[in-house]
């Protein structure tokens, strides 16, 4: 008789990174990555929670099944009809020469500072800010700097003239909305950065469809200024995050700098049919902004109903604590089915607005939560009250 099956083995499982001749500014470093945990509730990656409809879906498989008759051939490197789409969407009289498309905007941020960081170079930013920029600034060799915003997390000219009169950095990153605190950042100061900087200005707007009504972009600003770059995404207002597609508009020179440090095909032809589907149909796509936007504003509402801090929020999350012990609030959601992300300044959660189901989950949970751990100056809502669960 023959005994038991060994388990496979794995090649190269005895191998440490460790043991590996890793670039020195890489030893210690984890994979980027938020929890991707089965959970009826996942409320911690700011994703859009309402999916394309029907006819969406149906004009993306007819867009597939035509790119997939030419997948023996490489994609069109430049993306120009897509590229094309976009410049209409964001109007402001741009053009294809005007916008560079990336699979995500990771990657457009990544090609800025391969062209515009590198060795001797640096990237300034204000924190808190999103834990993947001084990634992006490692990866291309970029220096990697920071100055805090105020109190409230929001920026002002005078801040940012100092910051970068001191920093003199190459490229100066402003996020508006911000992430992961959602506060707007107003045009005076971006152009204030643009006055006071010798390098790019980069405007991160990922989070701008969903800033309140009367909160301008700084597409309005291109024009008169040819060193400012606007990044977006179509990850969430356009519940496209699977599609992976950022882009930015700039002047025609900044995109070439983009497509001299890109890799050849780099965006698939299947991402370029898909994200022209979801353009042509933005106005379906963008829908639900609205709802979650209302979602928000209720959310904020409630927490500070609790007793707890928020932060202004102009985008699809809201940041709020503060917690002796995050991570306990944290497990104890999780334990409850509901994932928000622990992130931001100590003490502080954050929590992506979602659909009224899942914010009735959240509410519930966290409800449960502040009894369970008798959270200081918790203020329990009270029966019946409207929004409240039940």
């Amino acid at each position: 008789m023959s005994g038991p099956v060994a388990p496979p083995t794995v090649p190269g499982a005895g191998v440490r990174l460790a043991d590996l001749p890793l670039r020195p500014e890489l030893v210690g470093e984890e994979p980027y990555g938020a929890p991707q945990l089965d959970v009826p509730h996942r409320l911690n990656v700011n994703e859009n929670p309402y999916p394309p409809g029907p006819a969406v879906l149906a004009d993306v498989a007819r867009a597939v099944s035509e790119a997939g008759a030419g997948l023996n051939r490489y994609p069109d490197r430049e993306a120009w009809e897509l590229r094309a789409d976009l410049a209409r969407y964001l109007g402001h009289g741009l053009g294809p020469e005007n916008v560079w498309a990336a699979n995500g905007s990771n990657e457009v941020m990544t090609h800025l500072l391969q062209a515009f960081g590198g060795p001797g170079r640096s990237v300034l930013s204000f924190t808190p800010g999103y834990s993947m920029y001084p990634e992006y600034a490692r990866n291309t060799h970029t220096a990697y700097l920071t100055a805090p915003r105020r109190a409230d997390f929001t920026l002002d000219a005078a801040t940012v003239e100092r910051a970068v009169a001191e920093h003199r950095p190459d490229v100066v990153l402003i996020t508006t909305p911000n992430n992961p605190t959602g506060t707007s950042t107003p045009l005076d100061v971006v152009e204030a950065a643009l006055r006071a900087a010798d390098g790019l200005v980069v405007v991160d707007e990922a989070y701008q469809e969903f800033a309140r009504d009367g909160t301008p972009s700084a597409l309005t600003l291109l024009t008169d200024h040819p060193r400012l770059v606007v990044s977006r995404t179509m990850s969430k207002a356009f519940a496209l995050a699977g599609g992976r597609l950022g882009y930015l508009a700039a002047a025609p020179a900044v995109v070439d700098a983009c497509r001299i440090v890109r890799l050849p095909y780099h965006l698939s032809a299947v991402t370029q049919a898909v994200a022209r589907v979801a353009l042509a149909h933005a106005e379906e796509m963008l829908a639900q902004v609205d709802a979650l936007r209302r979602e928000r504003d209720a959310l904020v509402g409630w927490l500070a109903g609790r007793g707890l801090e928020v932060a202004e929020s102009d985008a699809n999350f809201v940041l709020f604590g503060r917690f002796a012990d995050r991570h306990a609030v944290w497990q104890g959601l999780l334990a409850r089915g509901v994932l928000i992300r622990e992130t931001g300044p100590d003490g502080w959660l954050r929590v992506s607005a979602g659909t009224p189901a899942e914010m009735a989950a959240f509410r519930a949970a966290l409800t449960e939560v502040a009894a369970e751990q008798t959270l200081p100056g918790w203020r329990p809502p009270a029966p019946h009250d409207p929004g409240e669960p039940t």
